[in-house]
């Protein structure tokens, strides 16, 4: 009988070992469904396994709400988010913030004292509307600028055409706010599906045309995004967020993810998603390159 249970002690003890040395899931990273979000969340991925982290990949859950609530549940550790939707939706402003370093401070302060969110460092990006032209039809008419669009618009009326989606036709933070702020009416709107404005500017259809300032299109087709010096659009930069509770636990996760967002501006984030929807490429392969192209992985 002492033998047996020798032998049963023996064997708890060995199974006890064996599961305390199966690797567990450290963080778990999460993204929204979308191209974007999806090489973001590899890129963190790539950069924690690198530092030695066991992480469990849940990207692709979803859209904006499922993400979220994964985070503030406990569900993810992190996944990366954008400013004017934390602002808009998560802190419930009614007015979007268009100035990046306010709105990105408003939201990091209040997240972080409301729901116990921490934002970490930001984008270069900003993924929001953009007002596209043609690179080399840019160049020739000199516009770098809404201002300048606005200015050639009002000295050559009706000679430039304007591809537009429905909803951003009718919208105060679409057209007509654009026009209002900048003092300038497009003569020539054509109103089509948001996803046909990029081709239809690059088969010259149209002239200038609105967009999503980070799609893969703007650079596979040589397009431009106009620079709103009036800082008349809402703000998109994106940052990782996470629970206050898992940074106090794991504060070295800060110093390994704070170096991606600042390395990434819009050229950049274009050319990334480019590889992934146009190339039709692997997400977590374009990231590993990304990372591997900025030095923060080795080949």
């Amino acid at each position: 009988m002492k033998r047996m249970v020798l032998l049963m002690m023996a064997f708890f003890l060995v199974a006890t070992l064996a599961a305390s040395c199966r690797p567990a899931a450290d963080v778990t990273v999460g993204s929204k469904e979308f191209t974007e979000q999806r090489l973001l969340g590899q890129t963190m991925i790539l950069l924690l396994e690198d530092a030695g982290w066991t992480v469990d990949d849940k990207t692709g859950l979803g859209g904006t709400m499922i993400a979220r609530q994964a985070l503030l549940e406990g569900d993810i550790d992190v996944y990366m988010e954008y400013t004017g939707t934390a602002l808009l939706l998560h802190l419930g402003h009614e007015e979007p913030i268009t100035d990046p370093e306010l709105c990105y401070e408003t939201v990091r302060d209040e997240d972080l004292s409301q729901n116990g969110i921490v934002w970490l460092q930001p984008s270069l990006f900003n993924n929001t509307y953009t007002l596209m032209m043609r690179r080399a039809h840019a160049q020739d008419l000199g516009i770098e600028s809404i201002s300048d669009l606005a200015a050639y618009v009002n000295d050559n009326p009706g000679e430039l055409t304007f591809a537009s989606g429905a909803e951003f036709q009718e919208r105060p933070d679409g057209l007509p706010g654009v026009e209002a702020t900048y003092g300038f009416e497009f003569q020539n709107v054509i109103q089509m599906d948001v996803g046909l404005t990029y081709l239809a500017l690059y088969e010259g259809d149209v002239e200038v045309a609105m967009g999503f300032a980070t799609d893969g299109r703007i650079s596979a087709f040589d397009l431009v995004n106009l620079e709103d010096d009036l800082y008349f659009f809402p703000v998109y930069n994106v940052a990782p967020t996470l629970r206050q509770s898992f940074v106090d636990q794991h504060p070295e996760v800060v110093d390994i993810l704070d170096t991606i967002a600042p390395l990434l501006d819009a050229e950049t984030m274009q050319s990334l998603n480019n590889e992934v929807d146009t190339e039709h490429r692997d997400v977590e392969e374009v990231a590993r390159e990304w990372l591997v192209e900025v030095g923060l992985l080795e080949e």
